[in-house]
């Protein structure tokens, strides 16, 4: 395939996902992808390093080690400098956070709030409890953000060379679609802290164009769970027309899911499925998800299983032009 024929393929994409799900595209983006902790902290740690004016980070796992400590005092030395620095903690995966580490963002005059504390009296049935934000989202000065896997944690550094390092992939996103990112960070913010909001003050610009990649931003809500992920997903895997390759940290595909699996193997699409081996950081779900496995093997998926760590990826490429 040319670049004229690739950028004519995304222009397809992008236009059949804006009439499903509602959202339209940004074209104009430059995507890296980073792999690995080692790649993944050592740009997020720079930009946070570089901002001059704002740093906001969400995020559902903060857990104590070094790299927690790298990100808080990353994030105290920009509140030093005059950035304004706002961090939201998810209550559940941020619970175990050493208080002296939270002093030392807080000290530093960066504004850390959680997301949904347990004892919120705003969350009062228990099946809600559970609805909490999984964004793992960072924008440092309006111009670059992240997006991906990694949570703030050991568990995460290194390169997946050997059980003690996971496995997995995040984007640095500059370019207009880093103004989505920032929205789908105030989402959660202004949920939590509604009387925080200033809303002149949150006014968010797009960058200028910087590249040719074309990005939609799906966020899914907590109260209602990933409604529109989920439609992403079924779009994705009901248009392919050649290949669907799949990376999933916690692979439960219910009938649905399968059945359109299937299907596209019906119609000629090759499916390759990569999943957690022996290292799977969450095994009764993978041992509910492989319930679905003889189905999708008998239609001819070819499932295969990361063995060097934990594979903690959560990523889906279609026809070789659009991956989310």
């Amino acid at each position: 395939m040319t670049s004229a024929e690739r950028h004519a393929a995304a222009r397809v994409w992008a236009d059949r996902m804006h009439s499903i799900l509602g959202t339209p595209a940004t074209a104009g983006n430059s995507v890296t992808v980073l792999r690995n902790g080692n790649e993944i902290f050592a740009a997020m740690l720079a930009a946070i390093d570089g901002a001059a004016r704002s740093v906001d980070l969400v995020t559902f796992v903060y857990w104590n080690g070094h790299v927690a400590d790298r990100f808080a005092m990353a994030l105290a030395a920009a509140a030093h400098r005059g950035c304004r620095v706002r961090v939201l903690l998810d209550a559940l995966g941020g619970r175990k956070l050493d208080p002296d580490l939270l002093a030392v963002m807080t000290g530093a005059g960066c504004d850390v709030q959680w997301f949904r504390p347990l004892s919120d009296e705003r969350v009062p049935q228990l099946n809600r409890a559970n609805n909490r934000t999984h964004r793992k989202i960072l924008v440092c000065d309006g111009e670059v953000g992240f997006i991906g896997g990694v949570g703030i944690a050991d568990e995460w550094d290194g390169d997946a060379r050997n059980e003690d390092e996971y496995r997995d992939t995040h984007l640095a996103v500059r370019g207009p679609a880093v103004a989505d990112l920032q929205a789908g960070f105030l989402e959660n913010w202004t949920a939590q802290n509604s009387d925080r909001l200033d809303p002149m003050a949150e006014l968010v610009v797009a960058p200028p164009p910087v590249g040719e990649s074309r990005c939609i931003v799906i966020r899914g809500v907590a109260e209602t769970g990933s409604t529109e992920i989920w439609r992403m997903m079924l779009t994705l895997i009901t248009c392919a027309t050649e290949r669907i390759r799949i990376a999933s940290a916690y692979f439960n595909p219910g009938v649905r899911l399968s059945d359109e699996l299937i299907a596209a193997v019906e119609r000629g699409v090759s499916v390759d499925i990569m999943l957690p081996g022996e290292h799977a950081d969450k095994r009764f779900i993978q041992i509910a998800g492989e319930a679905s496995y003889g189905r999708l093997l008998d239609a001819g998926v070819t499932i295969r299983t990361y063995e060097v760590s934990m594979m903690h990826a959560k990523v889906m490429t279609v026809d070789g032009t659009v991956a989310s």
